[in-house]
């Protein structure tokens, strides 16, 4: 049964992409918890398998898992047509969280294989995803949220290339509010700062680098993916029906301008 207090995803369907660890799954559960049905996915089955068996046993058939590289044609169609039989038709909110870093250091450590691939997985596949679930978005209250980061805004020189598809993100969300705030759907992004996953170990895993980023933090510490779900969870709720458009930074206070 839902353990938290608020119960804002009674009857929403919801999707999250790469959802069986991190960030995303910390959204995907905080969704459960408050009601919603949800679809998990992962680029590996043994990854799906593993979520679905943690998340089952206390949600029950309200969770579904999906294998799906967003980067595939096929995969994020088969994602749709799961999403589209779990429900009523439509879906409610769209999470678009996948991403991925393959390489580290300056712009000049990056090349055109590099580049390419980068943008079509952070950038190019969400625009996609988007653009094949529109259709399929509840009007008038539909949500399409984009997990961004705080490198978008602030640079991290380990990430250079990362935030610059980051930034690119960040500028078509705000072009897909324009485009599909007539239809009643909000899109809106997630910036978090550093965040103690997998995919972010360079930052905080052995103690230099974890003082080095905490320390440009306002609150001296790295953050847990379950604080990423209450502000997730805040703009595709009915509580942000009035925001789109907007990047909600969640960095502990890192410096956030561009």
């Amino acid at each position: 049964m839902p353990s938290h207090p608020l119960s804002r995803y009674d009857g929403r369907l919801c999707v999250v992409t790469a959802s069986t660890a991190g960030i995303g799954k910390a959204i995907a559960k905080r969704m459960l918890q408050e009601g919603g049905r949800v679809v998990v996915s992962s680029r590996k089955q043994a990854s799906v398998d593993d979520a679905l068996a943690e998340l089952k046993p206390e949600f029950g058939d309200r969770v579904i898992g999906v294998v799906c590289n967003v980067s595939k044609a096929d995969d994020r169609a088969t994602l749709l047509k799961a999403a589209l039989s779990f429900g009523d038709g439509k879906i409610d909110v769209l999470v678009s969280n996948a991403a991925s870093s393959i390489t580290i250091g300056p712009t000049d450590n990056c090349d055109d294989q590099q580049w390419d691939k980068m943008f079509e997985n952070n950038v190019k596949s969400a625009w996609q995803l988007t653009k094949e679930f529109k259709p399929h978005l509840r009007r008038g209250s539909g949500v399409v949220l984009f997990v961004t980061s705080i490198a978008a805004f602030s640079l991290m020189s380990p990430l250079a290339i990362y935030g610059v598809t980051k930034t690119a993100l960040t500028g078509l969300m705000k072009a897909l509010a324009q485009e599909l705030g007539p239809e009643g759907i909000r899109v809106n992004a997630l910036a978090p700062g550093v965040v103690k996953t997998k995919f972010s170990e360079l930052l905080w895993k052995n103690k230099g680098a974890s003082e080095l980023w905490s320390g440009q933090s306002m609150l001296n510490r790295v953050a847990e993916p379950e604080e990423m779900a209450g502000p997730a969870a805040f703009l595709c709720s009915f509580d942000a029906s009035y925001v789109t458009g907007e990047t909600l930074i969640a960095s502990g206070g890192v410096s956030s301008r561009l």
